[in-house]
């Protein structure tokens, strides 16, 4: 395979990627402080319609960014409220929202189904680093967006191993009771959490209108969030190993349409079916390393937290 082809599905890789790692990057933190958020499908759908209608109107493509996040965060509030103050089953809750979010953007985005966006986000070559060889085309000819998950998963990684308030974080999310007796608010971290991790889901969904494929149209994350949460998993909680895991399936995603276009006579519908074969087949190699390694989830992960049964 030439240098230049394989850059090329690399490139497509990191871009396909890229939605994932940001639904993935909020979940960690959200799971990180013990509430388990399957909603992310749902909050993928409402951030990316609501991205496209805000860019569309406005035509600014930032602005559609920041909304997706508004309206993630929105989502996840809501979450927090049912899960944190109301202590209703997590699973439950979540699965309710990505019922909700589906809808939802279905019933918002009708009017915009096959509009093209004026001004979505564009390639930005960065000087200097998109002329290394391989390296350069893959990561440093991408759009801003690529550009802002790069320096999350680096923010994020230092924030949650080598903060004290990354290390407040975590003690919520294995004993929350020890993390109150110490003066941490769980209620209050949970739900700030919680709703950041809706806000990168909505921008992740933000990401599949506004540049992977500029336009909007029902259920386009098509089980990304789902991969997403999955991902968390298969990462441990870690931001280095889902940005790792986010473009490892989005090397799936992109090397199933390659093999479209090459005409290999292999059915479309298994092709589709490869990144959630993928997922499966992840989730099991993972879980089977976690129980060898000792390797789990964070202690309290979907446990109400009541302070009255400290």
């Amino acid at each position: 395979m030439e240098a230049s082809l394989i850059a090329a599905v690399l490139a497509t890789a990191v871009t396909a990627g890229t939605p994932i790692l940001f639904a993935a990057l909020g979940e960690i933190f959200t799971e990180r402080v013990g509430i388990l958020n399957l909603g992310v499908e749902g909050m993928m759908l409402v951030g990316a319609v609501t991205g496209f209608i805000a860019a569309y109107i406005t035509g600014n493509p930032w602005l559609g960014a920041a909304a997706s996040m508004l309206a993630g965060g929105i989502l996840a509030s809501i979450h927090a409220l049912l899960t944190v103050t109301l202590k209703a089953n997590q699973v439950v809750s979540g699965l309710a929202l990505t019922i909700f979010g589906t809808g939802l953007s279905g019933y918002l985005g009708k009017p915009y189904i096959g509009q093209p966006l004026p001004n979505p986000f564009s390639v930005k070559e960065l000087p200097l680093l998109s002329e290394l060889p391989i390296i350069g085309p893959v990561l440093f000819k991408q759009d801003s967006l690529v550009y802002l998950s790069f320096l999350l998963v680096l923010l994020s990684w230092i924030f949650i191993f080598y903060t004290k308030a990354g290390l407040n974080m975590r003690a919520v999310g294995e004993n929350p009771g020890a993390a109150d007796s110490l003066g941490v608010s769980v209620s209050k971290t949970r739900y700030f959490y919680t709703i950041l991790g809706g806000m990168l889901a909505g921008l992740g969904g933000a990401y599949l209108s506004l540049a992977y494929a500029p336009a909007w149209m029902e259920n386009m994350t098509a089980g990304r969030g789902w991969i997403a949460v999955a991902l968390v998993i298969f990462a441990t909680w870690n931001p280095l190993y889902a940005l790792a895991g986010a473009y490892m399936f989005g090397g799936i995603d992109a090397l199933g349409f390659r093999m479209q276009v090459l005409d290999l006579h292999i059915p479309s519908y298994f092709l589709s079916m490869m990144p959630y074969i993928c997922t499966i087949l992840v989730l099991i190699i993972t879980t089977y390393r976690a129980q060898k390694k000792g390797v789990g989830a964070p202690g309290a992960l979907g446990l109400s937290y009541d302070r009255e049964e400290r």
